[in-house]
């Protein structure tokens, strides 16, 4: 074992059966026994509601469950980190040091300046497992991505499914490879010079298999998906160390490079120091003793400036968050859609304003949410590369009632041009998977429950909530049949073709000038000019002495910079430069230096 890996892997977390020792916290149970080898062992009690026995014998590969109080059926371990047969059966005891790494070399890569690349597991490939996804790391490389974003991986009941109706979160799914092809699949990047992210979710639990609640007062009150973890609540000290210990070791133990965290807004917490500043304290501390930089990438709905901020100036401390309001004005400026929460973003220099700004709503009125909303980014203060831009997400697409992606739309020429705002914009570019070959495979939501009536529950509520859209009933996708989820799955081929590889070597070459050319990926907010005209279809983007030059209407233009271009670096069209003017095609980019 190498001398990273030894730093990267202290003994397990106690009470994981690794060494024949359990633990699980109960503070309200009578009695708690552990069942390992279908043997059941009573467990003592201490003062803080944690119950403790050593089994002899027990180790890495025992199955172990807990019963509590009399009667009760054995449940999962809350903190288990394998689940060969699924969330309702017993864990086991998994062993983080047998793994054997090979990236030594690894010094990781700080976010600023980086590409992210949003991928699903189970529909990367036909297989849907990490394994599979290995064999597709060349085709990352090969686009320039410097991280990748795993959707979530930890448990959850039945085969196929986004991710976020996990149950265990310390677990990797089963299907998916369970821990060690994690493990591979983050060794391997790494070996090719790629962080890995993952995407974990503390704000709720799925709808099945959710046993933590009859452990202890993990959750209190309700959130917009069911209760919410209790953060400041009586016993909320243990539920908090579950949420940080569990990160902490996803850092430490799968050698990942970041967190992204589902939906903060849905953490309520009152204390004087909330979990999200917190977390980031103990993750800053976890990478000055790795040497490594590690995220923290936060989803938050509630457009607020401090969570990107450092702690010591009175913010979260997160290393950056998504930012939706740029997605619904790119998507907007380039669809045309206006429907929904689309409506508030169809001003014609809405793009233009958002690219400047951050974000639209940012302590003005929201149409759909009825009220004010944000709050200003001091773009003196803050760099773009806090905030993520994008073009698609998972969310984007997926919560769409056909999951139809903007590739089965748009053209090649429209797709590219929103790709060049993204990729010279201040903000750190993420790409959702197969986008960057303008992929027309659909994204809805599915899922593989067990339950036959969480199933028909989930069938019937979906239709319903498009159906009350207008949408036609036909044309919604039934989330439980498996063929929903197969045709998910990323048509490779599309790459072969001549649209798909016009489109993918454009990416390409995006990314290549956006590291070749510092002035590309310059973070600071308050250098970045963006110029429209009166209907917000023809833009410029100055980025220090270059142009960035984006006609998003059917019609050819005139466009004028304010100095004569010396030389075109990319276009995926073909100028007529006369001085300063530049006579550009319709839905046309062109990156030039002035």
């Amino acid at each position: 074992m190498n001398g990273l890996a030894t730093q990267a892997n202290p003994p397990a977390t106690p009470g994981r059966g690794v060494h024949g020792d359990f633990t699980v916290w109960a503070p309200e149970a009578r009695r708690v026994r552990v069942r390992v080898g279908g043997v059941d062992h009573p467990m003592e009690r201490d003062a803080r509601g944690r119950w403790h026995a050593t089994v002899d014998g027990a180790g890495p590969g025992s199955d172990y469950a807990y019963l509590l109080d009399e009667g009760e059926r054995p449940l999962p371990d809350p903190r288990s980190l394998r689940q060969p047969r699924g969330v309702h059966s017993a864990s086991r005891v998994y062993d983080h040091d047998e793994f054997v790494w090979a990236d030594g070399h690894w010094t990781g890569r700080p976010l600023a300046g980086g590409v992210v690349y949003e991928l699903h597991v189970g529909t990367f490939t036909p297989e849907g497992t990490l394994t599979a996804a290995v064999d597709r790391i060349d085709h990352l490389v090969e686009l320039g991505v410097t991280h990748v974003e795993l959707m979530p991986l930890n448990a959850f009941d039945g085969t196929h499914g986004w991710g976020y109706d996990g149950v265990l979160w310390s677990a990797v799914h089963e299907p998916y490879g369970g821990p060690d092809a994690l493990k591979g699949f983050v060794d391997t990047c790494h070996r090719h010079g790629i962080a890995v992210l993952l995407d974990v979710v503390y704000n709720h639990l799925g709808p099945s298999g959710a046993y933590l609640p009859r452990f202890g007062p993990y959750f209190s009150g309700e959130n917009a998906w069911g209760p919410s973890l209790n953060l400041d609540g009586p016993h909320s000290d243990p539920v908090r160390a579950l949420v940080i210990e569990g990160a902490l070791d996803w850092l430490r133990h799968y050698h990942l490079d970041g967190l992204r965290l589902d939906a903060v807004h849905a953490l309520r917490d009152d204390r004087a120091v909330p979990i999200l500043a917190e977390l980031s304290a103990e993750v800053d501390a976890l990478a000055a003793g790795l040497g490594r930089p590690l995220s923290l990438i936060a989803e938050s709905d509630r457009n607020d400036p401090r969570t990107v901020l450092p702690r010591e100036a009175g913010g979260m401390g997160m290393t950056a968050q998504w930012s939706d309001d740029l997605h619904h004005a790119l998507h907007i400026a380039l669809t045309g859609e206006k429907h929904g929460y689309y409506a508030d973003f169809a001003g014609p220099r809405v793009l233009a304003d958002v690219l400047r700004r951050v974000f639209l709503h940012d302590g003005g009125p929201s149409s759909f949410r009825g009220r004010r909303h944000g709050a200003p980014v001091d773009t003196h203060l803050i760099p773009g590369h806090r905030f993520l831009g994008y073009l698609s997400t998972h969310d984007q697409i997926g919560n769409r009632a056909r999951g139809d992606r903007m590739g089965e739309h748009l053209s090649p020429g429209l797709l590219t041009c929103g790709a060049a705002i993204v990729f010279c914009s201040p903000y750190t570019p993420m790409i959702f998977m197969g986008e960057e070959w303008g992929a027309t495979t659909p994204w809805p939501f599915f899922a593989s429950f067990t339950d036959p009536d969480l199933v028909e529950g989930v069938r019937t509520g979906r239709r319903r909530e498009f159906a009350a859209l207008g949408w036609d009933e036909e044309e919604i996708p039934d989330p439980m049949d498996p063929a929903t989820r197969d045709a998910a799955v990323l048509d490779w081929s599309e790459v072969d073709r001549e649209a798909g590889r016009l489109i993918l070597d454009t990416y390409r070459s995006l990314i290549a000038l956006r590291r070749a050319e510092p002035e590309l990926s310059d973070p600071r907010l308050d250098r970045f000019r963006v110029d429209a005209d009166r209907e917000g279809r023809r833009l410029v983007l100055t980025r220090g002495s270059l142009r960035v030059v984006c006609n998003l209407s059917e019609e050819q233009t005139v466009v004028e910079l304010d100095a004569a271009p010396r030389e075109l670096l990319l276009a995926n069209g073909y100028p007529r430069i006369d001085g300063a003017a530049l006579d550009v095609p319709g839905e046309f980019f062109a990156i030039v230096r002035v």
